[in-house]
């Protein structure tokens, strides 16, 4: 009896200690096994960038790995120089969002070279090859969905532009909203004014759009930023006239001015849900999985009739 006492004692003394060595090899290489993330926006200086981030990064951590993310506050030779940074951090893959849609062909080259991958996020690079997929949101449909909205409420307007030229997404939104008013010379556009999708640079274009005397009833701004910022600038200057105001982005701000009235409308772009997809899109490459090259997230219009089928204060 003493022997099997004795085996069955040595027994468990190996499985014990082998355990021991499985937790410990475990814990000692938790930081090695560690995937590295890098994420670049346009700018941060955009709620929609900053719902697009957390998103990511609350993908990417719950899998036990790190997010870095870098803002180059629209300036694309930051954003080169920082993609490089995060190259020579040990990136294993990056998400991305241009400054502009041409320069970053730079940084992308450094990427393939380096063989970090590239998820494009948001609105798309110019070469596409570049990237292992495009993760965005039906920018064109976003214009069409404002102008139908607009032309369900006006028999004929005089209709104000504001977009962002070097984004490929804002672009693609106004293509949308011209299309769909054509043919309809009732419909006017008046003037397609340049700006940087960011509030206080539209605000300041509508100063001095409002110098010009320039006559309109509808604006179309190539984000929410851009809406809200043409509606700060009409404040300020004191204009009564009732003005359509149109962004895109679906932003808790957007839909605050839209029930107070201030906004007619928004067509939401889905940040949580984009980013969600991102990271997993990035996961199933990284896992060796095919991945779609272009991923494509619905957009949805947002107006006074059906605001209160959403959440005011959160992004979808």
């Amino acid at each position: 009896m003493s022997f099997y006492k004795n085996k069955a004692l040595k027994i468990t003394c190996i499985v014990s200690l082998i355990m021991i060595c499985f937790v410990y090899h475990h814990y000692l290489n938790t930081d090695t096994k560690q995937i590295k993330f890098g994420a670049t926006y346009m700018t941060m200086n955009n709620p929609y960038f900053i719902a697009l981030n957390e998103s990511i990064r609350e993908g990417i951590e719950a899998n036990g790995d790190v997010l870095i993310t870098r803002d180059p506050a629209q300036n694309q030779d930051r954003q080169n120089a920082q993609i490089k940074e995060m190259i020579d951090e040990g990136v294993t893959a990056i998400f991305l969002n241009p400054v502009d849609w041409t320069e970053v062909s730079e940084a992308l080259e450094l990427c393939k070279e380096a063989g970090v991958a590239v998820f494009n996020v948001d609105t798309n690079v110019y070469k596409k090859d570049m990237v292992e997929s495009i993760i965005w949101s039906d920018n064109y449909q976003a214009g069409v969905q404002c102008a139908e909205d607009m032309m369900k409420k006006k028999e004929k307007a005089d209709i104000l532009i504001m977009k962002h030229y070097n984004v490929q997404s804002t672009n693609e939104r106004v293509q949308g909203f011209l299309d769909t008013i054509e043919g309809h010379d009732e419909y006017k556009i008046v003037d397609e004014i340049t700006t940087t999708s960011e509030f206080e640079v539209a605000m300041e274009e509508m100063d001095r759009i409002l110098d010009k005397d320039l006559k309109f009833d509808v604006v179309l701004g190539g984000n929410d930023p851009t809406a809200l910022g043409a509606l700060a600038g009409l404040q300020s200057n004191h204009v009564t006239e009732k003005i359509l105001i149109y962004g895109i982005d679906g932003s808790p701000d957007a839909k605050e001015m839209i029930k107070k009235g201030y906004l007619e409308g928004t067509s939401s772009q889905q940040p949580v849900k984009m980013g969600k997809k991102a990271v997993e899109t990035a996961y199933k490459y990284l896992r060796g999985e095919p991945v779609e090259k272009d991923i494509m997230i619905d957009v949805i219009m947002i107006t006074n009739e059906n605001l209160n089928d959403f959440d005011i204060d959160g992004w979808l």
